[in-house]
C-alpha cells in the first residue's frame, strides 16, 4: 500500500538551511517533504541492499531505507545509518544495476565514517552562515542600507557551501572506491553505477540552477569516472547479468511507483491495454484506480492474482483499492490473504488493525490491539501505529495503556507537551514497577532530557 505518511525531519531542514542555497529548501520549508510507505518497494529496495551492508559487516535491519516523494534525482546519508533514496531517483533509473550502484555508494558513506566527519563540517559551514547573517543585520542597523548587509551575508553563505562542496568532493570519490569494493565483494557489475554517473555527467552542461540535487550534492569529475571505468577493464563480473528475479522485482517496483506518481493521463499512455506484460497491467491497474475506475482497475488485478495467487503485494493493492473506495469488508480480506503469505509485514498489520478499528466492530478491537503490537514488534518507530494503539486500547476502555501509546505517538512526533501529558498519566494508573510503568519512566526521562537540550 503505497502511501504518503511523514514530513521531512526539522533537523535536516534546518542544516539544509544553514548550508543556504541549496536546491529545494523552499519546497521543503513551505510544503514540508514527505516519505513514501509502501510494503512491497521498502522489500525490494531491502533485497537490493541486504548484500552490500553484509558486505562490509552491516546488519541490514539496522540500516534504515527511507524513500522521500521527490521527483529529483537524489539520495544521502545521514547519522545513525539512514539512508534517504528519492523516488525520483527509482523512476528516472534504467535498470536495477543503477539503484544497487548509488545503495553501494551510499553505503561506501557509511562504512568510510563520513557521517561523524561531515558533521563537523557541517557545523562549521553553519557557523560561518549563521556568522554572516549576525554581521549582515549588524551592517544593516549601522548603515541603514539593505544591500550592504545581504552582500555580507550572500558571501558567508558562499564560503559555507563552498567549503561544505569542496569536503564532500573527497568523499565522493572515496564511496566510489568503496562502492566498488562492495560490488566485487557481491559479485555484481558496476556498469550500473557508470551509467547512472552517465547521467549526472550530462547534467555538467546544464545551468547549475538547473542541474538536479544528486549532481549539486554529489560533484563529479572525470577521474571519477575513469577510477570506475578502470575497474570495469579488470572486474570479472563486469558482465555478469542482473539476476532474473531481480529485474523482475525492479520492473515492478518502477511500474507501481509511475501508476501512483505520474499524472494519471501519462501513466495510462505509457500503460495501455495492449501491453499484457505484467508490470505494465499493474501499473495500469494501479492509474485507473486513480481516475477512479474501481472496476476496471479490480479486474486487472483479479486477473494478475489469478496468474499469481500467493503475492501479498497484489492482495496488498487490492486491499487499498477498496479500502480508499469505502468498501472496507472487502478491503479487510485482501489485506488478511496478503499478511497470511507476508505474515511479519509491520505495514500490513498496521493496516489491518486500521481497517478493524474503522469498522467500530467491538469484537475486531482484540485483535486489532494483537497487530498493532506485532508490527511495533517490528517497527518501533511509527508514530501511526502508536495512534493506532492509543485508539484501540481508548476502545477497550483501557485509558492507563491508551496514555502510554499516545505519549508514544507524541514523543516520535516531537510533541512534548502532549508526550508528557499522556507519559504523566500513564505512570499514575499503571502498577508501580510493571512494565508499562517502567515504560512510562523512560518516556518521562527522555522528556527530561528533550527539555535539558532546549535549555
Amino acid at each position: 500500500m503505497l502511501t504518503v505518511k511523514k514530513r521531512f525531519p526539522a533537523y535536516l531542514l534546518i542544516i539544509l538551511t544553514l548550508l543556504m542555497g541549496w536546491p529545494g529548501v523552499s519546497q521543503a520549508q513551505g510544503q514540508g517533504l514527505s516519505f513514501i510507505r509502501d510494503a512491497e518497494i521498502e522489500d525490494t529496495i531491502r533485497i537490493f541492499s541486504a548484500p552490500l551492508f553484509r558486505a562490509v559487516g552491516l546488519e541490514p535491519n539496522d540500516v534504515k531505507i527511507f524513500l522521500i516523494n521527490d521527483s529529483t534525482l537524489n539520495a544521502f546519508v545521514t547519522d545513525g545509518q539512514k539512508i534517504f533514496i528519492n523516488t525520483g531517483l527509482l523512476m528516472q533509473s534504467t535498470d536495477p544495476g543503477q539503484i544497487i550502484g548509488v545503495i553501494a555508494h551510499e553505503t561506501g558513506h557509511i562504512s568510510g565514517g563520513h557521517l561523524s566527519r561531515t558533521g563537523d563540517v557541517i557545523k562549521c559551514s553553519a557557523v560561518t552562515s549563521l556568522l554572516g547573517l549576525v554581521l549582515g543585520g549588524a551592517a544593516i542597523a549601522a548603515t541603514g542600507r539593505a544591500d550592504v548587509g545581504t552582500a555580507i551575508v550572500l558571501g558567508s553563505q558562499h564560503i559555507g557551501q563552498r567549503n561544505f562542496l569542496s569536503y564532500t568532493q573527497t568523499q565522493e570519490s572515496s564511496a566510489d572506491q568503496a562502492a566498488l569494493t562492495i560490488l566485487e565483494r557481491t559479485g555484481q557489475s558496476a556498469k550500473g553505477l557508470h551509467s547512472f554517473l552517465k547521467i549526472i555527467q550530462e547534467q555538467e552542461q546544464i545551468m547549475t540552477s538547473r542541474q538536479d540535487v544528486y549532481f549539486r550534492t554529489h560533484p563529479l569529475s572525470r577521474d571519477r569516472m575513469q577510477t570506475i571505468e578502470e575497474h570495469l577493464r579488470r572486474s570479472r563480473y563486469s558482465d555478469t547479468p542482473t539476476p532474473p528475479r531481480i529485474a523482475n522485482q525492479y520492473k515492478r517496483m518502477k511500474a507501481k511507483l509511475q501508476g501512483f506518481l505520474m499524472p494519471i493521463t501519462q501513466a495510462l499512455r505509457l500503460f495501455p491495454a495492449s501491453d499484457n506484460r505484467l508490470e505494465a497491467r499493474y501499473g495500469r491497474a494501479i492509474a485507473l484506480y486513480r481516475r477512479p475506475d474501481l472496476e476496471n482497475a479490480l479486474k486487472i488485478m483479479d486477473g494478475l492474482i489469478a496468474e499469481k495467487p500467493k503475492d501479498p503485494y497484489f492482495h496488498e493493492t487490492k486491499g487499498q483499492m477498496l479500502f480508499e473506495n469505502r468498501r472496507p469488508k472487502l478491503a479487510l480480506k485482501s489485506y488478511q490473504t496478503a499478511l497470511s503469505y507476508l505474515p511479519e509485514s509491520p505495514l500490513i498489520h498496521t493496516q489491518i488493525a486500521r481497517i478493524m478499528i474503522e469498522l467500530n466492530d467491538s469484537s475486531m478491537i482484540n485483535s486489532a490491539v494483537k497487530h498493532l503490537r506485532a508490527a511495533l514488534q517490528i517497527e518501533k518507530d511509527s508514530a501511526f501505529a502508536w495512534r493506532q494503539l492509543g485508539i484501540a486500547y481508548g476502545r477497550q476502555g483501557n485509558i492507563a495503556q491508551s496514555s502510554l501509546a499516545l505519549g508514544e505517538e507524541a514523543l516520535l512526533k516531537g510533541d512534548i507537551s502532549a508526550a508528557s501529558f499522556h507519559a504523566g498519566r500513564a505512570e499514575k494508573l499503571l502498577p508501580h514497577g510493571s512494565r508499562g510503568w517502567l515504560q512510562a519512566q523512560d518516556m518521562l526521562q527522555e522528556i527530561q532530557r528533550q527539555k535539558n537540550r532546549k535549555r
